[in-house]
């Protein structure tokens, strides 16, 4: 029996007696909730360097998994706290191609996401699980959010572009240009509660056909903001080789971006008064793909072998292990403590004790 988990601490091994013991009184703990397992046993102590991801337990989806879930593992007396004993990690959507871009609406009580490689987003409703496809074509569309005014924003591989949907079916066009060159495959996108857009540019919907159309890049792949008063559109940093995923912390001070190609990690900016960036750093090694914040300024990000969670002070606290590399993340239900993690060909679905830090 292993003691510990990958993301930065060490491994424990029981003797057989010692871990017959230790199962006797997990058993007796079964109603006490994980905090109270997690206390029992005393996590390792930190090593110097992370060892490999196990891969997540082998499981029949169908059938129900008992509790607590095997694939929730702890690496950090802070992560318990953010577990649920009682709850199932779900799949709740299979078939996909490549799955991206979850994003929550609460008004409607449903999830968009995005398949890029079949060029369509769809939608899962809360209300009984009903999925459907939501907009065909959808430009080979990446990640989705949702502004203050409940309109849906896209990142648009096929159109090179950002995107508002409007309520009345219109389509307006936030960015697809910067200095009169085009933009290489908006990846991501959050938005400010000033009306102000962020978002992404790296190539991957221009390297072929798969998930966009093959083309040359016109310009570096880098962080840009798009004024919510004329559209004007900033670049903000182009430190980054591939920025990817991106979001604020719970006070919208800091700015968090991963980067997905030789960096492979995860940046921090501060947000000034005007909503420009200074002072980046490395935040946290490995990375990820897609990443958002809990309340209390924990970052949830996509990866394999499935999503870490990493404190504010930038160590891996905690692992969702899945069984397909995930893409992207968002919070959501009427709580907005239910994690939605889209990855590879599926949706899956969890709750969590923390609420997600923004609307969508």
């Amino acid at each position: 029996m292993r003691i510990g988990a990958p993301g930065g601490l060490g491994y424990t091994y029981l003797t057989p007696m010692e871990r017959a013991t230790k199962q006797r009184a997990l058993d007796r703990l079964h109603r006490r909730g994980f905090l109270a397992a997690a206390a029992f046993f005393p996590l390792a102590a930190p090593a110097q360097q992370p060892p490999p991801a196990e891969p997540p337990v082998r499981r029949d989806w169908s059938q129900p998994q008992g509790y607590p879930d095997p694939d929730i593992v702890a690496a950090d007396p802070r992560f318990p706290k953010y577990i649920i004993f009682n709850t199932p990690l779900q799949r709740l959507h299979t078939g996909d191609f490549w799955t991206e871009g979850p994003a929550w609406n609460g008004t409607g009580r449903y999830l968009v996401w995005s398949d890029i490689p079949n060029n369509l987003q769809r939608r899962w409703l809360e209300e009984d699980g009903h999925v459907s496809v939501f907009r065909n074509p959808s430009g080979f569309s990446n990640g989705n959010t949702f502004d203050y005014q409940g309109r849906q924003v896209s990142c648009e591989h096929g159109n090179r572009r950002v995107a508002r949907y409007e309520p009345d079916g219109t389509v307006t066009t936030i960015a697809d240009r910067y200095n009169g060159k085009r933009l290489n495959s908006p990846n991501d996108v959050v938005v400010h509660p000033s009306g102000a857009i962020y978002f992404t540019d790296p190539p991957y919907g221009i390297l072929g056909d798969y998930e966009g159309y093959r083309a040359e890049p016109e310009l570096k792949e880098a962080v840009y903001r798009v004024d919510p008063a004329g559209g004007r559109v900033t670049l903000l940093t182009d430190e980054i080789d591939r920025p990817n995923g991106l979001c604020f912390s719970p006070d919208y001070k800091l700015l968090y971006v991963t980067d997905t190609g030789k960096g492979a990690n995860v940046k921090v900016w501060e947000v000034t008064g005007d909503g420009a960036l200074r002072n980046g750093r490395a935040f946290a090694s490995p990375g990820g793909d897609g990443i958002r914040c809990d309340v209390d300024g924990n970052i949830w990000s996509a990866s394999s072998p499935g999503v870490r969670i990493i404190a504010p002070s930038g160590e891996v606290i905690g692992t969702i292990r899945l069984p397909e590399t995930c893409g992207n993340v968002c919070f959501g239900g009427g709580r907005r403590n239910r994690l939605f993690m889209t990855a590879s060909r599926s949706l899956y679905a969890i709750y969590v004790g923390v609420k997600g830090a923004h609307i969508a």
